[in-house]
């Protein structure tokens, strides 16, 4: 063991402590952004991003539960005692942290509070080179499910350090990367797929970032040009996520995004299965399974996995409100309103961190005119339409709630531009209910004669 680990000399004292431990039952874990020291506000994204990673390689290990991301990162401004957290979360345990980046040297201060009695289980110390990042992150994941004895040795729990680069520059690359990418829109995309060039051009070895590329191409096959070379990217992108790295539950689940854009639905599939058995924690897994699905028509088996998806995070409110209209497909109004209240809700919390979300915006405005609060829903359609007009998942999702609204003409102009725009997967216009009202009419024949 590392002289400057401090974690097993400062851990808990005595057996009292440990009895204290194992007494926890089923322990629920929140995991704060940890907290940046250092005199760069810059720093900010990367310390939040040490934090998700802890709670991503958290959530692998069986028998810890961990509260939502979108949950903890809610209360950040509130500077709340952590026993208050922990009341709030309805969590047996909190993990806080500190990080101080200076130049080639990270120092990160952890600890591990009773969420009861506000006492420390465990807590660590680490003054490593910030080369070493990723081993810090596995001792302190180790360090917190061994408050709990819980056995971090499984053939699905990979430690942060084998997924991962060895060059910290690459990683900030492919950090930079994800938060862009999960903006969904055309600007965040375009900037991740340049962060990911960069990962890939220090660290050519870099798998993670291969599928960070993989998923960029095929977000812009889908929404923007259905191109040969676009789904072209995709497919060599996510071949070579595997290559470099098998087992890599990610890189399965970019290649079965990238098989799925071929209609090649068998192989599609089979990728997504082989993802989630290597991480039953994988919300891509379930959640890009689920529109494959959708695309296929097959409406029972998306439900069920947008709502295992939802289950991984609870934060997701894209799989509420998309297994909403699926309930509503399949005749059953009941269960479909319950569980867009409740997309609705999980929607407006994300904005409270993400105010200019348009995605957010406009997956709002459908579930409420789909909830019959259609002033309401077409209010929030329009923030969303003001803040990116020209986007093409925008326009069409626009022309789904149009329909919805029995604004047929504003539904199909909608439509007809995000055919301009890109949009051209004949599938969901072929299988999208909240396209009923407009599908007899002439316009929209004419959009399908247009679809290869």
């Amino acid at each position: 063991m590392p002289e400057d680990l401090h974690a097993s000399a400062e851990n808990l004292s005595g057996a009292a402590s440990s009895q204290r431990a194992s007494a926890l039952s089923a322990p629920r874990i929140a995991v704060l952004p940890f907290s940046n020291v250092s005199a760069d506000p810059e720093q900010d994204y990367f310390c939040e991003g040490l934090a998700a990673e802890i709670l991503i390689g958290l959530a692998r290990i069986p028998g810890l539960h961990l509260a939502a991301r979108s949950s903890v990162f809610a209360l950040k401004r509130e500077q709340l005692d952590l026993r208050e957290v922990g009341r709030r979360l309805k969590v047996t345990a909190v993990l806080e942290g500190a990080v101080l980046l200076s130049e080639d040297r990270l120092s990160i201060t952890v600890t591990l509070v009773d969420a009861a009695t506000g006492k420390a289980l465990w807590s660590g110390r680490f003054d490593r080179a910030l080369e070493e990042v990723f081993s810090v992150l596995d001792e302190i994941t180790e360090g917190v499910a061994g408050a709990f004895d819980v056995e971090t040795v499984s053939d699905r729990v990979r430690k942060i350090q084998s997924i991962h680069t060895s060059d910290v520059e690459a990683y900030d690359f492919y950090l930079r990367g994800r938060r862009l990418y999960y903006q969904y829109s055309r600007q965040g995309v375009e900037a991740a797929l340049e962060m990911f060039r960069k990962a890939i051009d220090i660290d050519e070895r870099y798998a993670l970032a291969y599928c960070g590329i993989a998923d960029c191409y095929s977000y812009l096959y889908t929404y923007l040009a259905s191109s040969d070379e676009n789904k072209e990217q995709a497919d060599a992108a996510s071949r070579r996520a595997l290559e470099l790295d098998p087992l890599l539950a990610q890189a399965h689940a970019s290649r079965g995004v990238a098989q799925s854009l071929k209609c090649c639905f068998g192989e599609s599939e089979a990728a997504f299965e082989q993802a989630i058995a290597l991480d039953p924690q994988l919300f891509e897994a379930r959640y890009f399974y689920a529109r494959a699905c959708f695309a296929q028509g097959k409406l029972e088996q998306a439900a069920q996995l947008f709502d295992e998806a939802h289950r991984v995070r609870p934060e997701d409110y894209q799989s509420l409100l998309l297994t909403g209209q699926i309930y509503d497909a399949l005749q059953r109004p009941e269960p479909a309103a319950d569980v867009r209240r409740r997309g609705v809700a999980v929607a407006e919390q994300h904005l409270h961190l993400h105010p200019s979300d348009t995605r957010a915006l406009y997956m709002i405005a459908n579930g409420l005119v789909a909830l019959g609060e259609t002033e309401q829903g077409l209010e929030w359609l329009q923030r969303a339409l003001a803040l990116e007009p020209d986007d093409a998942m925008l326009l069409y999702n626009a022309g789904c709630i149009y329909a919805l609204a029995h604004q047929n003409d504003e539904a199909l102009e909608c439509l007809e531009q995000s055919v301009a725009a890109g949009i051209t997967q004949k599938e969901w216009y072929e299988n999208d209910s909240n396209l009923d009202s407009v599908r007899a009419h002439r316009r929209f024949k004419a959009l399908l004669e247009m679809m290869p």
